[in-house]
């Protein structure tokens, strides 16, 4: 693994190898053979360098000890039915893939070459060196094509959460899948769906520790595009739940975390990432979080829209970035920022000015941080929101505002010029594309944030009373029957700006008579 094990982990398997096992007996009950009980022996509590040199002198015995072959059985298919045997062979396995890993120093050529990844960060550097080599017996595994059979069904063993054996699984396949870097069909169509799947369970467990677990593994198997795209193909199962990780430790109510986002992106939040977060995260889960996260921006340019748009993102790591007090947390959320602005920058820009991400970055230029890297992130994702904000107009403004799906008391809304001169460019635009957007926004009930109705009821009014001659395209939009409508709601700015925007229609109505 790429990480430091969890304190769980590394404590469950180090109980495991001291286990006194009757070796002699389970081959006189045919548990395994003499041949693969003398393979085990060889390296059993050998030192590093000696058992790299046993293994690699025998690789094909090696391969059909954990794997088998035709007309030879593995050790896991005998043991089957000793757990004793089957957990010990599991930890063995692991310790081999992890100790005979051969680090190249440096980064593959398709990480080199995939922008818009940051080049030298220290997570980069130890997440890369530690997985980039082709350990020989990991390689050897694959000989037949397909060394999963006898383990992925291991991770469903039993539905018992105390059973150490799918967890012990799931560690070596991680080390296999990591180790050779494998991007076969057996892998990626077959072995990784499922254990994302199992690792997925890990990181919706209660147990902090259990979460850990499963995300230091996502984070060693994101080794390339082709494993990064099956991770996001499943979002809802690895994704999200590493989002509301994120929005517990950013203390943003889950009932409606959109609307808790975007009312805090003016706030000062808390002193800051110290010990336990809020919602109980600690900082080494929410570091490993977002290292992942950081993982899956490599692939920006295919996520990034989705990835806002499903989950607001880019208001989450404001939030995120606000309340940052440790140099580890703001180095990945800066370089995750960048790299997802910098590969949409017509759709996320606009949102992370809403999100009041420049003035932010403005204030964190003022910190002395000692990692060069993080200094230059931080310097060319000011470049980039700098230049996008002198050159954008507050139309562009409004309209980042109304795509992003959440309205808020922005300058544009009370402005009676900006409606002058904007009315009409509003109801053209695209073909009526940003109305449509605002009559999507007015179709939802927004129970956690009134002002967003209330603020499109100010906008429709506003259009009507600008351009009364284009009042039919809003009605057959639905939106004088939705203002109608919100004339009863409990909230009174909403009535309020319902009653204020029928009164545009009402005017009309009377002028041409």
């Amino acid at each position: 693994m790429s990480l430091d094990p969890p304190t769980y982990l590394a404590s469950l398997q180090s109980n495991i190898r001291q286990r006194p096992i009757p070796w002699d007996g389970a081959v006189r009950a045919g548990t395994l053979t003499e041949e693969q009980l003398a393979k085990i022996r060889a390296v059993d509590k050998a030192k590093k360098d000696v058992r790299k040199q046993t293994v690699e002198a025998d690789l094909d015995g090696y391969r059909l000890l954990f794997v088998g072959g035709p007309g030879n059985k593995s050790v896991l298919e005998l043991a089957a039915k000793r757990q004793d045997v089957v957990q010990y062979i599991l930890v063995l396995l692991s310790d081999l893939l992890d100790n005979l890993q051969e680090p190249e120093h440096g980064m593959p050529p398709q990480e080199k070459t995939h922008p818009p990844q940051p080049s030298k960060h220290q997570e980069r550097q130890a997440h890369l060196n530690d997985i980039t080599g082709i350990p020989a017996l990991a390689k050897a595994l694959f000989k037949n094509g397909d060394p999963y059979r006898h383990f992925l069904p291991l991770l469903a063993h039993s539905a018992n959460p105390e059973d150490p054996i799918p967890l012990l699984t799931s560690t070596v396949l991680v080390s296999l899948m990591a180790g050779s870097r494998d991007e076969s069909t057996a892998t990626v169509d077959k072995a990784l769906p499922v254990i994302f799947s199992y690792l997925s369970s890990l990181t919706k467990n209660s147990d902090a520790g259990l979460q850990d677990i499963g995300v230091q593994e996502y984070s060693s198997l994101l080794y390339g595009r082709v494993t990064r795209q099956q991770f996001w193909d499943q979002r809802s199962e690895t994704v999200a739940p590493l989002i509301d990780i994120l929005r517990a430790a950013a203390g943003v109510d889950a009932g409606d975390a959109s609307a808790s986002l975007w009312s805090s992106t003016t706030g000062t939040g808390r002193a800051g990432f110290e010990g336990s977060l809020s919602g109980g995260v600690g900082l080494q889960l929410l570091y490993h979080v977002l290292l992942v996260m950081w993982q899956l921006s490599f692939e920006a340019s295919k996520v990034g829209d989705d990835l806002n748009d499903e989950y607001d993102i880019v208001s989450l790591y404001t939030r995120l970035l606000r309340l940052s007090q440790k140099e580890k947390t703001t180095r990945l959320l800066i370089s995750t920022l960048y790299n997802l602005l910098s590969s949409n920058q017509n759709t996320l820009l606009p949102i992370a000015v809403l999100a009041r991400l420049p003035a932010l970055l403005q204030n964190l230029a003022g910190r002395q941080f000692p990692d060069p890297d993080l200094r230059d992130d931080l310097g060319n994702l000011r470049e980039l929101l700098d230049e996008y904000t002198r050159t954008k107009t507050t139309f562009d403004e409004y309209v980042g505002e109304v795509n992003s799906g959440h309205l808020r008391w922005s300058p544009p809304h009370r402005n009676t010029v900006f409606w002058a001169e904007n009315a009409r460019k509003i109801l053209e635009h695209e073909n009526g594309e940003i109305v449509r957007s605002l009559a999507l926004i007015m179709s939802k009930p927004w129970e956690n944030d009134k002002a967003v109705l209330a603020i499109a009821c100010n906008d429709i009014g506003c259009l009507v009373r600008e351009v009364p001659e284009k009042r039919s395209q809003l009605e057959k939009l639905g939106l004088k029957t939705r203002v109608m409508e919100l004339m009863a709601e409990a909230d009174e700015n909403v009535r309020w700006e319902s009653l204020r925007a029928l009164g545009g229609w009402l005017q009309y109505s009377f002028d041409t008579k």
